[in-house]
């Protein structure tokens, strides 16, 4: 594989997975998305039908990693270093890329992200109910903190806890996807991503409560960033303070994935 196909192949993968990743969660977050609501399960497979769609379409040509955490833990077993700086480049572009085509599916719905007044749409003014979905009358709604949509938030901020979730987290998926690898039939049959698809969902299902799961840096640093310049009315923080865990944690995930295996297999 070439630089320029790993490139644009980690490019559009991960782009693909962040619109997925980041839509869901604006679908679930936002006032006036019909998902609204939905739920923690619908975030999950949200999550890793994004993979699914992302892998699929950059494998031909980059290998589908979409994943400084992945890029890492076959380096790491590999000893192959050279075209590390290329996937990391691809990836966290494609997840600026991604982030950016979320807002603008979402647009309307982000610009409406101001307080709602009980005399707003979905509200019949003469009784006062809802009929859309709406708040009762007269009490309103306060806008929606966006960074969420965009980035993870640990539920208990712990530096210590939250780093050690992220790390555990990133060797679940990362340790499976290398051995993978060694199953017979499975990379010839293609179903491999299909399967790696379902680990994340798996993951978020199961390890993705205390800090919304990164296991990704660029997945949480790129949209991070993006967060931080898009005009969303009422968007509050971006967070920087916490930005380096969802960063650190799965690298050092990766790369403990990448030595273990090593070791064992």
């Amino acid at each position: 594989m070439s630089n320029a196909d790993i490139f644009v192949g980690e490019v559009i993968g991960t782009a693909i997975l962040i619109l997925f990743g980041a839509g869901v969660c604006a679908a679930v977050t936002l006032r006036h998305s019909k998902a609204r609501a939905s739920g923690w399960i619908v975030i999950a497979f949200g999550w890793g039908f994004g993979v699914l769609a992302g892998a699929y379409t950059a494998a031909p040509l980059s290998g589908g990693h979409l994943n400084p955490a992945v890029t890492l833990g076959i380096a790491v077993d590999t000893g192959e270093w050279g075209k590390v700086w290329v996937y990391l480049l691809g990836q966290m572009a494609g997840a600026m890329l991604g982030a950016v085509l979320a807002y603008l599916v979402y647009l309307a719905q982000f610009q409406a992200n101001v307080r709602s007044e009980g005399t707003a749409e979905g509200i019949d003014e003469g009784t006062g109910e809802d009929t859309e979905g709406g708040t009762d009358a007269g009490t309103g709604e306060e806008p929606t903190p966006t960074l969420g949509i965009f980035s993870t938030i640990p539920e208990i901020r712990n530096p210590v806890a939250n780093l050690i979730t992220e790390i555990i987290a990133t060797i679940a998926l990362v340790l499976p996807v290398l051995a993978f690898g060694l199953t017979a039939g499975l990379g010839e049959s293609g179903i491999t991503v299909l399967i790696v698809s379902l680990l994340v969902v798996g993951i978020g299902l199961s390890l993705g409560g205390p800090t919304g799961y990164a296991i990704n840096p660029a997945r949480d640093l790129g949209p991070r960033i993006v967060h931080t310049f898009l005009p969303i009315p009422n968007k509050g923080t971006s967070d920087w303070g916490y930005a380096w865990i969802p960063v650190v944690g799965p690298l050092v995930g990766g790369a403990l994935a990448g030595l273990l295996y090593n070791a064992a297999f």
